[in-house]
């Protein structure tokens, strides 16, 4: 009896845990009973669908293309202060798209660094950009420009390739190798408590990310519940000035489910990379094409330290640093356009 009663706790909980690790499954667009879709889309080689938004003049009229890379709980709805008046006064085409997971694209399985870059490169070979484009991430958005500076100009058969690129506010792996470990540490060590446990889960033991971000035990991520502690006083003028219309661009971001956007971005920014980007040669030795790193003085969000770093070890990044700007510096228009001039122009 005893042993009948203590095999049926065993596996009572078993299931428990089985349930409560394995992340549920997705709910795509256009499938049924799943969200529909709404967005023009294309069609990737491995099946999958990524959905876009295009901004200011068309493709055909365009001297310049930028694709737009959202961040962390965001998508292609993401918004920008930009007049029509003033790309089209550059000849600017900015393309946007939801991340794998985010929006209404397909989830990726095998999802993680490298295939940011090559999402983005199939997208724009797809949507015909021509031969030559920019990049611009911003915050979590940043890791794929990495990716895209390692893998785009160096392959050998490359239908695309990139003319130059801009981080903003950009995140870093802690766990990067050529960070020195005191600064590295120090700075992680400043870091909220639940976040620091939230990094670690996403490196050591990725399969138990879904149960740490779902359970109610112990608090997790911060900046997914943004609040003042993380803000600085200037991100909180500029959220509550365009209050209404982030929350309207916020809409439809995790349509499919939370593990398969946010939860899978946070374990390929901060798992184990194949690469560190300090690693990464010069991609535009001849000066055809710049790399540009735009970083707020007060950003309580992106590790400043660690970004000051990157550029002083990578010196063929231009460095950008607004002493009083915070997280969200590319909601001010002034420094947005800067931003844009600067990756066109050098």
């Amino acid at each position: 009896m005893i042993t009948q009663i203590a095999t049926a706790v065993m596996v009572g909980l078993f299931c428990w845990a089985y349930k409560a690790i394995k992340p549920p499954h997705p709910k795509m667009c256009g499938s049924k009973g799943g969200p529909p879709v709404t967005a023009p889309r294309v069609k990737l080689s491995d099946g999958r669908h990524l959905a876009y938004r295009e901004m200011g003049v068309s493709k055909e009229d365009a001297r310049h293309k930028i694709i737009l890379i959202h961040g962390l709980d965001s998508s292609r709805n993401e918004f920008l202060p930009l007049s029509q008046e003033f790309m089209k006064e550059l000849g600017l085409y900015i393309l946007f798209f939801d991340r794998a997971g985010y929006g209404e694209s397909d989830p990726n399985p095998k999802r993680f660094v490298k295939s940011e870059a090559l999402d983005i490169e199939e997208l724009a070979d797809i949507l015909e950009l021509g031969s030559k484009f920019y990049v611009v991430g911003l915050s979590l958005g940043s890791f794929p420009v990495w990716s895209c500076l390692k893998y785009i100009p160096h392959r050998h058969v490359c239908v695309q390739g990139l003319l130059g690129a801009a981080v903003v506010a950009p995140h870093a792996n802690y766990y990067w190798p050529l960070f020195p470990a005191n600064l590295a540490n120090q700075r992680f060590k400043k870091l909220p408590l639940r976040d620091q446990w939230t990094l670690r889960v996403a490196r050591y033991t990725p399969w138990l990310f879904h149960w740490w971000m779902t359970q109610k035990l112990f608090p997790t991520l911060t900046v997914s519940r943004v609040g003042a502690d993380i803000l600085s006083r200037t991100d909180i003028e500029i959220l509550k000035k365009f209050e209404e219309i982030l929350g309207v661009s916020k809409q439809g971001r995790i349509l499919q489910g939370v593990y398969v956007s946010l939860s899978q971005d946070m374990i390929a920014a901060h798992g184990k990379w194949e690469f560190d980007p300090m690693e990464i040669t010069n991609p535009f030795p001849t000066n055809e094409g710049s790399v540009h790193m735009w970083q707020g003085g007060e950003d309580k969000i992106a590790p400043l330290p660690l970004n000051r770093y990157i550029s002083e070890k990578l010196h063929w990044i231009r460095y950008h640093e607004i002493p009083d700007g915070g997280h969200f510096i590319f909601l001010e228009e002034k420094i947005l356009k800067a931003i844009i001039t600067h990756v066109l122009f050098g």
